[in-house]
C-alpha cells in the first residue's frame, strides 16, 4: 500500500465494506453503483467525487476513513486523518450541534439533509450542505461507528 492508495490496507477495505453495506441497510439504496468486484467497490468509494468520512465507537471517536475528496477538503493525509478525533472536524463553538446530530443518528439509524460549518486541519472553514449521516454496523450487526457523505460545500 502506498500513501497514494490507502484504500488498499486491510483496515480500509473492511471499513469501506461496512460503509457501503450500512448505507444500503439504513437508506435502502446504494451509495455507489454496484461494481464487478469488492476491490472495485473499495477503490470507487475512495475515488468518489463526493466526501465520505467515518469514525469508530471510541468514547472520543477517531476518524478511521476518509476518501480522496475528504482528504483534500480537510487538507490532510490518510495517516493524520485516521488519528484525528472526529469532533475536531467542527469548530469548538459548533461541536455541541454536531454531537446532538450524532446522538440522533445513533437512535434513528441515519439522518439526511444536515448542514453545518466544518474546519480543515489548517483552519479553513467551510459549510457543508445536504449531508447524510448513518450508523455503521460490523459483520455481526453490532455498532461500528458512524459515517457521513455530502457533495456540496461552500468555502467561508
Amino acid at each position: 500500500m502506498s500513501d497514494l492508495e490507502p484504500w488498499r490496507s486491510p483496515a480500509a477495505i473492511a471499513q469501506s465494506t461496512r460503509i457501503l453495506a450500512s448505507y444500503r441497510r439504513w437508506l435502502g439504496r446504494d451509495l455507489l453503483p454496484p461494481a464487478a468486484s469488492a476491490e472495485e467497490s473499495v477503490r470507487a468509494l475512495f475515488e468518489a467525487p463526493f466526501v465520505v468520512l467515518a469514525h469508530g465507537t471510541e468514547a472520543d471517536p477517531i476518524l478511521n476513513y476518509g476518501n480522496r475528496v475528504a482528504l483534500e477538503l480537510w487538507e490532510t493525509d490518510w495517516a493524520a486523518l485516521t488519528r484525528m478525533p472526529s469532533r475536531l472536524t467542527a469548530e469548538p463553538a459548533l461541536r455541541e450541534d454536531r454531537a446532538m446530530l450524532l446522538a440522533d443518528v445513533l437512535t434513528k439509524g441515519f439522518s439526511e439533509g444536515y448542514k453545518g460549518v466544518r474546519v480543515s486541519r489548517t483552519g479553513k472553514r467551510f459549510r457543508i450542505e445536504r449531508a447524510t449521516v448513518w450508523n455503521l454496523l460490523d459483520e455481526n450487526g453490532k455498532p461500528a461507528g458512524q459515517a457521513a457523505t455530502f457533495n456540496a460545500w461552500v468555502l467561508l
